[in-house]
This record gives C-alpha cells, structure tokens and sequence, in this order.
C-alpha cells in the first residue's frame, strides 16, 4: 500500500464568506475582495488578512500590505483597508488560520518495517509510518495518524482522529480518547517517581499499578511526561492542553480547558481544576488542589491549596497577584529605603546620646546623685 498524506491546496474565498465562518462584519463594500490566506500585521502580503487585538501595535496597521484586518468593536482605522469588525479580533483571526491551514488529507497506509502484533485491532483507514511498534491487545480507531519511531506499549486504547508524532511512547493500559494529539518524544503512561526507604536506608521502588486517561481533544507538547498512577488513574480532562516540557506526577488529575504552559510541575496526587492556567515554570506541590479558574502566573510556585478563581504570581511561595504587584513595586526601592533606615538609625542614636548627656548635666547641676 502506497503512503501517502495528501497537502491541502490553497483555499482561496471571498472576504464575505470569511466574515461568515469567522463571525465577523464587514464595513463597506468589500465583500468581493479575494482571501488567500492569513498573517501577522508585519508579514500579512496583499490577498492575506490580519489582525489587531493590542493596541500598542496600531501604528502597524498604516504600514501593513494585508488586504483586510480583524479589528474589535471599537477600534478605530486611519486608512484604505477592508475592516472586519469582531468582538475578538484574535479569536477571529485563529478561526481563519485554521480554515487557511486545514490538517492534510491521508491515504490509510501501515509502512512495511512497522511492527503490529496479531492481537492489535486496528481500524482499516489508520495511517502507520516506519519502524512504528504496536503492541499486543491494542485497539486503534479510525483515520488515527502514527507517525514513524512510535511505541504503542500493550493494552492501548487510541480513540479517532488522534495524531501521535514521531519519537512518541505510549506505554501499557493507557486510554488515549478522541482527537488528541500528542507531540515528538513525549512520553505518556511512564512509572510514577515513587519509592519507601527501608531498613537499611535503601530506596525501595513502588509497583506503579495505574494507568494514565487522556480525554478527547486534550494535547500533549513535546517532551512532555504524563506519569501513570500508583493506583488508579492519572486523568487529563477534556480539552486540556499541555505545552512542552511539562511533567505531570503520578495519580494527578487535571480537569477540563485548562493549560499547562511549558516546563509546569506537578507533583504526584496533585489536582488542578478546570480552565485553570499555569504559566511557565509553575510549580505545584503534591496533595494540593488548585481550584477551578485559577491562575498561576510564571515561575509561581505553591506549597498549599488555590482557591478557585485565584490569581498568584510572586514566585515561591505564590500569593495573590495584586499584593505581589505592591512588592515589585518596593522592590526596585530596598536600596534607597536601606540608606533611608540607616541614617535614622544614627540620627536615633545621636538624639538619644544627647538626651542622656542631657539628663547627666541636668543630675549634676542640681547636685542629686
């Protein structure tokens, strides 16, 4: 069977049917106006559409060769340009990227150094690269893309429409549902860093007995780890995307549209809410429960429970983000504030010798010893 992943031609569509599936209005009478694609202010070339969201990058729209712009509602714009009014001019302008840049059609294909064991079931339209290894009792289900040098350990459940990328492991009794994607060399499934010390001081492994759920539409970034559990399950919600790096402890559950940016921990047990976001480099301790909504800003790090709707930053450890801003602002300030200190200090010191050579010659004077 030949292998083959067919590229999507270049779709080409009217400004009007654009603002259509985008959810955006056009202003004036461009409807006509021929789109052939998407791009950011300074690389959008004429037939491309753009966007602006932040307004410290209006001055960028005089200078943009794009030949339409998403904008918000109430933006204002000094020049020719076909306007899309929308209520998020990025959200908007993602829709159009992704209808411009659609995932590749595909042929089903299984590459002939693949290694499948009889036992696997696998859909008839699977697309399988080279040197992939699926193992026994493994279920695979439809239009599922492997990409080469995958390892799919035993007792793997792949739902539809996943995608796993090359150098990717998938180790045994892991539930993969439907549509997710999980990125070059990461790992989902591995041993929990567990281990007991025993009589002689001696690091004493513990049987990881578990196994990692991944519910649809959830993505796993490269590199990234997603231990299984000791016992039961590690479970990432529906939706949930985590970035590069990540490394997820074992017996973790993680709800639904939340993300992980990259380099996040999470120690082991450790249980994060829905649409929650921890930003780069967060780290959580174990046994903790980050509440629904929260958020984490970079380099946060917890050592207790985040109530949902939360917002920490600060560093380690993490504390509500509007009082962190208070200490940044003093922070730059320690240095004046020290001399500040200092010099009180001696002039405390100087009034208070002067007050006790004061009360001496006062004692002396009035001769009472």
């Amino acid at each position: 069977m030949i292998s083959r992943l067919v590229s999507v031609k270049l779709r080409r569509m009217k400004l009007s049917e654009l603002a259509q599936k985008t959810g955006a209005q056009i202003e004036g009478h461009f409807d006509d106006i021929e789109i052939t694609g998407a791009a950011g202010l300074d690389l959008a070339t004429p037939g491309q559409v753009t966007f602006l969201a932040n307004r410290k990058y209006t001055p960028q729209v005089a200078r943009t060769r794009a030949s339409a712009i998403y904008v918000g509602e109430g933006a204002e714009v000094k020049r020719e340009i076909a306007i899309l009014r929308a209520r998020d001019p990025y959200l908007a302008y993602t829709r159009a990227l992704r209808l411009f840049h659609q995932e590749p059609a595909f042929t089903p294909f299984r590459h002939t150094t693949a290694a499948i064991d009889p036992s696997a079931r696998l859909s008839e339209d699977v697309w399988i690269g080279a040197c992939v290894f699926v193992g026994r009792d493994v279920e695979i289900g439809e239009r599922v893309r492997i990409y080469p040098n995958v390892t799919i350990y035993d007792g793997v459940h792949i739902g539809a429409d996943s995608v796993i990328h090359s150098g990717a492991v998938v180790r045994e009794n892991t539930f993969v549902g439907e549509r997710v994607v999980i990125y070059n060399n990461a790992v989902v499934g591995s041993d929990g860093f567990g281990y007991a010390k025993d009589e002689e001081n001696r690091w004493l492994k513990i049987p990881q007995t578990g196994r990692v759920v991944l519910e649809d539409d959830v993505e796993v970034g490269a590199c990234a780890c997603v231990d299984k559990a000791s016992v039961g399950e590690t479970r990432i919600g529906r939706g949930t995307k985590i970035d590069n790096l990540v490394q997820v402890g074992h017996s973790c559950t993680v709800g639904e549209d939340t993300l992980l940016c990259a380099q996040v921990g999470l120690a082991g047990s450790s249980h994060v809410g829905s649409r929650v976001i921890l930003a780069g480099q967060v780290g959580v301790g174990g046994h903790l429960t980050i509440g629904d909504d929260a958020v984490l800003m970079a380099q946060a790090g917890t050592f207790k429970d985040v109530p949902a709707g939360s917002t920490m930053s600060g560093g380690v450890p993490a504390f509500d983000h509007r009082e962190s801003l208070k200490v940044m602002t003093i922070f730059p300030k320690l240095p004046e504030m020290q001399r500040t200190i200092r010099t009180l200090e001696a002039r405390l010191r100087a009034l208070e010798k002067s007050l006790s050579n004061t009360e001496e010659s006062s004692v002396k004077e009035t001769g009472i010893e």
